[in-house]
This record gives structure tokens, sequence and C-alpha cells, in this order.
């Protein structure tokens, strides 16, 4: 027979309670995207911080304690889908550096790298709940004046198995399954050239029925930077830092946070950062859809708007031609070379 509990270990336990209430309140409460203060104190209480560039720009210079893989989307993709590789593998490649995706995590690559974010996206398939992306990454690192490492980060192999959450990723029967559904919104987060099919890079090109087109760079404060720095227009990437909250929400404002919001565009990974802006303005079910339109638009069972067509026989002639005009142009250089020879 179980004893009742005494009045002291009653408001005990009611305060063990209140304390776990806050604690996850708390938790709740901390942003999805954060800036350099945060990256600071995160690493100062032991979270993990992953660079997700190349080895080669790891090695240049990273936040110190940062680990890395190499390019994430390219090491836990396969290379011919543009999908995930096996659970198994990736549980085998993060244990084997150290990386348990149940930890803290703070994700970051250069300013505005959608990769940060697809690795945001992984860890919470996987299972974890902690992970946090810094969208200024080095490039803001720097800027504040903060110190730089150069010398790789090797951690003592962890062993793990991922717990994959079905909530976030989605797949082409499931995005079918839901078209027309009114409880759920679809987002294309590539540019309006691809989302009109002008721009093909399946076997079709054109969009999702019902699709909202909002290109991921629209989250930008200036969405041209990457080509103003290109033409030399700006000297920084001050322009990529996101909008502000409120510009956020007006840009979404056609969209409702209570419904199922799916998240594509070409390959999942610039949807990766729509979707965790998206979860960041509150919208409470996002979702990726990580095939994308890779995916999709080589299904040709698929519905779509806007259909275009990958013209092979264009292509290959367009590869004959730059093909003969590369040889015309070797063919001159050795003119040249024979000419200064007798000369």
């Amino acid at each position: 027979m179980r004893r009742p509990l005494t009045r002291a270990a009653t408001k005990f336990a009611a305060f063990v309670l209140l304390c776990a209430a806050a604690l996850a309140a708390n938790a709740a409460d901390e942003p999805v995207i954060v800036d350099t203060g945060f990256v600071e104190q995160a690493a100062a209480r032991g979270a993990l911080l992953w660079d997700v560039r190349s080895q080669e720009e790891y090695r240049r210079g990273h936040i110190p304690g940062a680990v890395n893989i190499d390019e994430i989307a390219l090491v836990l993709r396969d290379p011919n889908t543009e999908d995930y590789i096996p659970v198994a593998r990736i549980e085998q490649i993060l244990g084997e550096a150290g990386i348990d995706p149940t930890r803290e995590i703070v994700f970051y690559g250069a300013k505005a790298h959608t990769s940060a974010y697809f690795g945001y996206v992984t860890v919470r398939y996987l299972g974890g709940s902690g992970a946090r992306v810094y969208h200024g990454g080095i490039d803001d690192w720097k800027a504040a004046g903060k110190p730089i490492a150069t010398d790789a980060v090797k951690l003592p192999p962890v062993s793990f198995r991922a717990q994959v959450n079905p909530e976030v990723i989605v797949s082409t029967r499931e995005v079918v399954a839901r078209l027309g559904t009114p409880g759920v919104q679809i987002v294309d987060a590539r540019t309006e050239k691809e989302f009109n099919g002008g721009d093909i890079r399946a076997l079709r090109g054109g969009h999702i029925p019902g699709a909202v087109n909002i290109p991921y760079e629209a989250n930008w404060v200036d969405p041209d930077t990457p080509l103003k720095l290109q033409r030399r227009q700006v000297a920084g990437k001050d322009g990529m830092s996101l909008k502000p909250a409120q510009d956020l929400r007006a840009l979404y404002a056609r969209l409702d946070p209570e419904k199922e919001t799916i998240v594509y565009c070409q390959s999942g990974v610039r949807a990766a950062e729509t979707a965790t802006v998206l979860q960041s303005l509150g919208f409470r079910n996002v979702k990726v859809y990580d095939s994308s339109w890779l995916g999709y638009g080589n299904s040709f069972d698929a519905p779509a708007e806007n259909v275009t067509y990958f013209n092979v026989g264009r292509v290959n002639g367009i590869l004959m031609q730059m093909q003969q005009r590369i040889e015309l142009l070797e063919g001159q250089i050795e003119e040249l070379k024979a000419a200064k020879e007798k000369n």
C-alpha cells in the first residue's frame, strides 16, 4: 500500500514540476536563428559548433573549437539523387567524427550559407532538438573581431542511433497525396524563372500545383547582394543578413501559420533556409520536401504546372559548338606557339 505524500513532499514535487515547466518554456523561447553573442555563450557552455563548409575553407580559418566533416550537403547526400544517404551511413559518419546530434549544436558556414540550414534540418530529422543556425557565420564572426583558429578539431568517436522524426521531411508520394488539401500550403523557394519553367533543372520544368513562389533570397535585406558582389557594387555581405522579423512576417503574410507548410526548392537545401525562417516566425508544422523539384520534376506521374521539358538535343548541340570553339582556340594557340618558336 502506497503512503500518501506529506505536505512537504507535495510542495517539493510541485516545485520540481514548476522548474521543469520553466526550463521547457525557456528552451522554447530560445531563438532558432542566432547571432554572434549567442554563439559565444553557446561555446562557453560546451555546445558543439559545426562548420558546414568545405575542408579547405575550414582549414583557412574557423571559429575556435568548431568541427568539420567537409561540405555537409555533399557528404550526407547521394550525389545523383541529392537525397539523404542511408541513415545507418550517416550514423557512422557522424559517430566517427564525434558528433552527437542530440547535443546542443550551432551550425554555421559563410554568411547566409544554406548548408547551415540544411544541417539544422538534418539534426531535427535525426531526432535532435537542440540545434541552432548562425546565419551570419564566419563573416559576422570575423567582422566582430572574434578569434579565428586554423587547427582542425578532432573529437573522440561517439555511438548514437538516430530517432528519425517523420514530421521533418516529406517524400514525393506524400506531397502528391496532399495536393489540394485545404490544411496544407506549399512554398516554392526557387527563383521565379525556375518556378515558371524557364530554368529547367530536371527532366521537366515548372512547379508543384498550388505552390506559392517566394525565393529564399527574399529572406535577406538585399536579395541582389551576390550579384552586386560579383559586379563589385558592394564591398561586403551585409545585404545577405536576414530581414527584421516584422518584414519577414510581411513577406509570408499570405501563408497561414496554423497550416501544414511544405517547402521545396531544387534539392532541399535552399528550402531548408525558408523552412527554418518560417519556424522561427511561429509556423507550427513546417516540413521540407527533401527530394524537391529534382525528385518531383523527374516523376512524370506527379501533376505539375507551367510544365516545360528538357531538350537533350539542344543541349548536345550547344556542347558540340563549345567543343568546336575550344578545338579552334587550341589550334590558334598552337599556331601562335609555332610562330613564336620560329622567331
